[in-house]
Order: C-alpha cells, then structure tokens, then sequence
C-alpha cells in the first residue's frame, strides 16, 4: 500500500511540474503574453533534422539553417531574422515540451516554428469563436453501431480529394466545409469533384441568428455550419478549377449558378458520442470537424494523445476515417485513433494528415462534428 501511495504521488508530482513549466515557458516572445491556451506545451527526443532533443538549443543556428533551406524561409531585414531566430529558439523549447506531454506522437521543427502562437493562430486557424451554434440545429438521427468496422478510411474509397492548402489566411473552415460537401457529392453520384473554397471565401457572408455581428469572414474566420447554411441557400459550390483559390478575401464575390458542380441536400449536428461520430462517418462521409490545435504547430506525425488538451475550437478540419491501434505509451496501451485530413498542404504532419486519439473527446475533436447530404446534380 505505502508503495502504491509513493508511485501515485511521484506521478502527481511528474504532471503538476510540467503544468507548471508549460504555463511559465509558453508565451508569445514578442509581448510576454500567452499566447496558447494556457495549458499545454510539448517536447522531443528523437534524432533527425525535424526533431529536437534535450541539446537543441545548443544546435539552434544549425535547426535553423536547415529550417530556412527546407522551407524557403527569407527575411527582409537583419532585424527581422534576428526576431525570427529568436521566436524559433522559443519554438524548440515549446516543442520538447509538447513531446514530453505527447509522447505518442513526435513533434518538433515544422513549417510554423518561427511563428509566435498568436501569429499562428491567426494566419492559420480560422474558427470563429463567436459564432455558436444555433440551438434550433437540426441534429443527426441516431444509427444503430454493432456492425461497425474496426477500421475505416474515406481516402480507400475514393471519397477524399487531395491535400489542399489554406496558406496564411484563416479559412480552415471553409475547407473543412468543402471537403464534406466533396465526400456527400461523391456517395451521391459516384464523381469526385474539388470544390471552392474561394467562392466562401469571397460570398459566404451567412451570420449567426443568435449573436448579432458574427458572420463567416473569409481569412478571418467563420464557421462550417454556416458555411453548409450558405451553400445551401446559394444552390450550390462551383468547382475550384472555375473558381480558384487565391489565400486572400479581398476581391469580389464571382459566383456563377451556371456552374454549380455540388449541392446541400441537408445538413445536421452529430451527437457527441464517439460510436455515433464513427456510424455517420461511415454512412454518410467525411465529417466537418472542429479541434483545438495547440499540438499541431510542433506535430510531425505519430498519433497524438496528449495528457490534457483544451476543448476551445479554433481550427476546421475534416474527419475522414478511423484506426483501431494506435500506440499510446502514456496511455500503456493501444489507443484507437481518428484521421484527420487539414489544409496545411502535404509538408505538414503525415503527408498533410494528423491523427488524434479516440478517447474521452480529446482536444474537442468531438465537439462540433456536421454531417451533409448533397443533392444529385447534373452540372
């Protein structure tokens, strides 16, 4: 008993501390303040250029040459590169301790490590938190999961388009948004067809009937089930061959009816349970999600399975499948996985993909997740 009693108080101690570490070290290095969500902080031990150890600091001027190269990073100024190597150096840090608070996943140098988490945040995530749902949302009827298969991935079978990239404009939200819209198009008439997210960008301007003021806002946010409210009353996404993605929410709505290429048929708010998240995945495609993202700066691949993560949305991405053992040493166990596909291009994560654990709706994977329904169309 007195041993299990030391082994339970030495564990308290080991979390508390980092806690307490990840609070004090996380902030922005520009203004002093927090720029995270208070919590979370992650570190690395691995080998490799991506990686940083325990000695990283050490070998801060060699990961950032390399970063620099690898990611065609300039800098118009001295001035600037010093502050950018300096934000760097504070991303090293940031990223060990995500991995010691992580350790199922491997993180360290990505495309985003000389960027402060504000800057991050705000040129790359992209949900409003202003906008809530309505509480008159029509929610997903419940289905039957005995039958559920183990394991079960969109991209096998054909229902999920390339990686895309959003750029530096917050418009997560209305790719998440198209890639459901692409998944229901495609179990409706058999074609795959890439959707616009510039035509979101530029026209989507659909507001939240309960909070005055909050509308999508192109590179400034918005929200998926607005976005499938505004499709459907709009008729339709064109193709984004017709309507291209341009990173930017300056020019002119171009819509053309003409071209509809996808249509919402209708759209509901799954219940927060992950057996029903996983039946409508599988019944009716890839899910619209929302997530916290303070791991997936510093994410390079594995499964993420932090110890604690906030349930705050700040980022749309798309669900598009399910695994059933994904290796959770903090967990000392096999974990079960979902498969996340963000827009971030194919340089991020695994080839574009980020995979998360199932589990008690870690990072508020579960928290707001839409179904649609696309109408057959013959544009």
């Amino acid at each position: 008993m007195a041993s299990r009693f030391s082994l339970l108080f030495l564990t308290s101690l080991f979390i508390a501390t980092s806690f307490r570490s990840s609070a004090a070290d996380d902030t922005d290095v520009t203004s002093g303040v927090d720029g995270g969500d208070l919590l979370i902080r992650q570190v690395v031990d691995h080998g490799g250029d991506d990686f940083v150890g325990e000695n990283s600091l050490l070998n801060a001027d060699h990961h950032f040459s390399i970063f620099k190269r690898k990611f065609g990073k300039a800098y118009a100024t001295q001035e600037e590169h010093d502050r950018r190597f300096s934000v760097f150096k504070a991303n090293l840090r940031r990223a060990r301790r995500h991995q010691k608070l992580d350790p199922s996943a491997v993180h360290g140098v990505t495309q985003f490590s000389d960027l402060t988490p504000r800057e991050f945040k705000r040129q790359f995530l992209g949900v409003n938190r202003k906008l809530r749902l309505p509480s008159d949302a029509q929610k997903a009827p419940i289905l039957p999961t005995n039958d559920l298969p183990k394991d079960f991935d969109w991209r096998d079978h054909g229902a999920v388009t390339p990686v895309k990239n959003q750029g530096s404009c917050g418009s997560c939200w209305s790719f998440s948004t198209t890639g459901a819209l692409e998944g229901a198009n495609f179990l409706a008439t058999g074609n795959l067809e890439s959707l616009s997210e510039q035509q979101l960008v530029d026209c989507d301007h659909e507001c939240d009937p309960e909070e005055k003021g909050s509308c999508d806002s192109g590179c400034s946010g918005g929200l998926m089930n607005s976005a499938l409210e505004y499709t459907l009353k709009a008729g339709g996404l064109m193709r984004e061959e017709d309507y291209p993605y341009t990173g930017t929410d300056r020019g002119a709505c171009k819509f053309d009816k003409n071209k509809i290429a996808a249509k919402v048929a209708n759209f509901s708010v799954v219940s927060l349970d992950e057996e029903q998240i996983a039946a409508n995945l599988v019944k009716n495609g890839p899910l619209a999600v929302a997530i916290n993202a303070v791991f997936m700066q510093t994410y390079i691949g594995g499964v993420s399975c932090p110890f604690i993560c906030s349930k705050r949305l700040d980022h749309g991405v798309l669900l598009v499948g399910y695994g059933e053992a994904g290796y959770s040493p903090i967990r000392l166990k096999e974990k079960p996985y979902w498969i996340i596909k963000n827009s971030w291009g194919e340089k991020w994560g695994e080839k574009g993909y980020y995979k998360i654990c199932r589990g008690p709706n870690v990072c508020g994977v579960d928290s707001l997740v839409s179904t649609v329904a696309a109408a057959s169309t013959s544009q």
